[in-house]
Parts: C-alpha cells; structure tokens; sequence
C-alpha cells in the first residue's frame, strides 16, 4: 500500500446502500445487480461530459467503519454535473490523501483481495488510519486500484 493524493473527480451512476456482512450472503448482496446495471452495454450513453472511459466505485455515507453501512455508486468521472438521467445519482469525490492499492488478475477475485488487505489493515490499527470518508475504486482494462481515504 502506497500513500498518495487523489484528485477531485464526479461521478454520475447508480447507487445503492449495504453493508459488508448483506454482500456476503448471497441473498442479501445488492452490489452484484449494482455492477450488472451500470456493465449493461450502454448503461451511460444518455450522460454527457464523460472524462474517460473507466468505471468508478464510490463507497462513502460510512455509518462507522467497516463494519457498518455505506453507499455505493458505480458510475462514470463526468466533467461537470450533467442533467441526470432517471435513477442516476452525481457525487463529488473531494481530493484525499489515500492510501492506494492496485488490484490485477481475475475480477472480482483480486477486487476482493485488495479490498481484505484494507480490512486486515484496519483491524490491525495499521497506520495511516482510514478515514471511512470517501473511497474510490477505479477500474480500467488492466484491473482497478483502491484509493482508501486516510
């Protein structure tokens, strides 16, 4: 894990909220139908101004820690705050200073990987401490990287 400052970004996509234990049962999971809305081909076709062509994971609105819930958005990095399309939602992602992990290999299997060395991180009092302000995973042809705020 490296420290590093992350850039201002807004994101414009499809939010819900969960909490670690609900994704890990399988009936309660709500972020696998979360990532196949915003994956359909052409999910953010109606959404101007888009800044590139990664797809985003905000995790913010942290009620504790890890823990407790959060909300998620899965969407696209857009220029300014668009019009929103019907059931989208826009976050600002304020810049940070984070620590950054890089996730490669199978999807989700390496996500998921990368997200438990965060956790064990954690629960270990490992420093920096998390801020459980707003994280940010990116994701991109060659896997995603982690942007954990500290």
């Amino acid at each position: 894990m490296d420290v590093t400052d992350r850039a201002e970004l807004i994101v414009v996509g499809f939010a819900v909220r969960t909490t670690n234990a609900d994704e890990m049962d399988p009936a309660r999971a709500r972020l696998p139908a979360l990532w196949q809305r915003a994956g359909a081909p052409g999910a953010f076709a109606h959404v101007p101004g888009r800044a590139d062509e990664n797809l985003y994971a905000v995790l913010t609105d942290y009620e504790s820690d890890h823990h407790g819930a959060y909300t998620q958005i899965v969407g696209i990095g857009v220029r300014t705050v668009p019009r929103l399309p019907e059931g989208m939602v826009a976050v600002r992602v304020p810049a940070a200073r984070t620590l950054n992990l890089r996730a490669r290999g199978p999807m989700p299997q390496a996500l998921v990987e990368a997200w438990q060395q965060v956790w064990k991180h954690t629960e270990s009092g490992g420093t920096p401490s998390r801020a459980f302000t707003t994280d940010l995973e990116v994701h991109h042809p060659d896997g995603a990287d982690l942007y954990v705020a500290i």
